[in-house]
């Protein structure tokens, strides 16, 4: 069995509430929910208006089925216009 997370840190420049902020990220982590076998969680800057970061994890029996996955995952981030990837971390169990 493998397990793969990242952990994704992006900024939001338009977002000028938490309630603008909570609203990209619920239409970002449902996309992902839905698209792919991964499990997404907000892990830090609950409280702060235009940063967030996310934790991903993807289990599977193959490492390029769980790097695929992830990757597609990662790929959602980047296509939203509202947010901007500033750093990704990979990590392999």
């Amino acid at each position: 069995m493998i397990i793969g997370s990242l952990t994704v840190e992006a900024i939001l420049y338009d977002a000028q509430s938490l309630k603008d902020k909570r609203s990209v990220l619920q239409s970002v982590s449902t996309r992902i929910r839905q698209k792919f076998n991964v499990s997404i969680v907000e892990s830090n800057h609950q409280d702060v208006w235009q940063r967030t970061e996310w934790f991903i994890v993807s289990v599977g029996t193959a490492r390029s089925q769980v790097e695929k996955e992830l990757q597609r995952a990662l790929a959602i981030f980047d296509s939203q216009g509202e947010l901007e990837v500033t750093k990704v971390d990979w990590e392999w169990l």
